[in-house]
């Protein structure tokens, strides 16, 4: 295994595992130590109910884990924002964001090269999925079968969750009005010099999602990172407004050339046609800017940490050549020149 001379972050999320946590943390330690100069493990509690954030404690003690800085969410966000959250406090050239209960961190010394080499961002993705129910799968599709039609990617194949981030990327991220929700597809899409790769590792846990959460969550990133929605929504307005005139004109040519119409039927037929579809488009556009503008001004924070500690040892600053000095008090016989100057 190649040695790198980088400081490499990585972002754990992790979410009610304490019987798990001390073996996974120092696992990835073991590992991660042995092939990079320095490094920083950064863990995201997603607002455990369990002992989670008491082990990471425990783990931060002077005789614990050196190089973990923890972050433990007051409330349960998507695994999106969690990430987002290690992200934007890494410090490394590099930060990958790892499930540690579904990705094979034995995987990242290999992305690490391609990244060393100059890709900006290295996807990896796991041949080997968690079992999922069958709702959840047919609506997996469905969404990812519009994520690509609309913005040309599909999201789960050409940008997983599983990536290694040049620190650049994670600059031009931040420049983003909503970084934590560009962050999913962001660097499959801006330019940047990418690079996928696929291995195949059984996860050591299967975890089942909700479908309702998912849905919202894909309903979400659908509608900020793409126009297409609202182009379907003017494209039908069109269509509509099409549509009706010709239906006019029909009407009109039947009043003309009729004369067994029944009273009022073209007024009606007229006003009903002319009406009632357009205004209920309309509506529909305008309550989804409503709806938007109001998500941006009302929702406040994403995420809030409630606590936040590092290890007591960190050995990228043990490495620093600067030594502590205590000021003394002046000595009179050792400097008499400097009393009453």
């Amino acid at each position: 295994m190649a040695f790198y001379p980088v400081f490499l972050s990585v972002v754990f999320v992790v979410r009610s595992k304490d019987s798990q946590l001390e073996h996974i943390l120092r696992s990835a330690n073991t590992l991660i130590s042995s092939y990079v100069s320095d490094y920083e493990l950064i863990i995201v509690d997603n607002a455990s109910d369990d002992d989670s954030v008491r082990v990471l404690r425990t783990l931060t003690a002077p005789e614990g884990l050196p190089n973990l800085q923890v972050y433990a969410l007051t409330k349960e966000v998507g695994s999106d924002t969690a990430a987002w959250v290690g992200l934007e406090n890494a410090l490394g050239d590099f930060v990958a964001v790892i499930d540690p209960l579904v990705d094979d961190i034995a995987f990242l010394p290999q992305m690490l090269d391609k990244a060393v080499d100059g890709a900006d961002v290295v996807f990896a993705n796991n041949r080997q999925m968690s079992r999922q129910g069958f709702a959840y799968r047919a609506a997996y599709r469905v969404f990812h079968s519009i994520y690509k039609c609309f913005n040309g990617i599909h999201l789960a194949k050409e940008a997983p969750s599983y990536r290694l981030l040049s620190k650049r990327v994670i600059n031009f991220i931040l420049q983003h009005p909503q970084p934590s929700v560009t962050y999913r597809h962001l660097p499959a899409t801006a330019g940047f010099a990418r690079i996928n790769m696929e291995y195949s590792a059984t996860p050591l846990a299967s975890s089942t999602k909700r479908l309702g959460e998912s849905i919202d969550r894909g309903m979400r990133l659908l509608v900020s990172t793409t126009q297409a929605p609202m182009r379907l929504v003017t494209t039908l307005s069109l269509f509509g407004a099409a549509t009706n005139l010709l239906y006019s004109v029909y009407v009109l040519a039947i009043g003309i050339f009729k004369s067994d119409v029944a009273p009022g039927w073209v007024s009606m037929s007229l006003q009903q046609s002319g009406m009632f579809f357009l205004i209920s488009l309309v509506l529909l556009v305008l309550g989804e800017y409503i709806l938007h503008m109001a998500s941006l001004s009302n929702e406040g924070p994403l995420y809030h940490v409630g606590q936040e500690f590092t290890s007591a040892r960190m050995t990228r600053r043990e490495k620093l050549n600067i030594e502590a000095v205590t000021s003394q008090p002046l000595d009179a016989t050792r400097h008499p020149a400097r009393i009453g100057a």
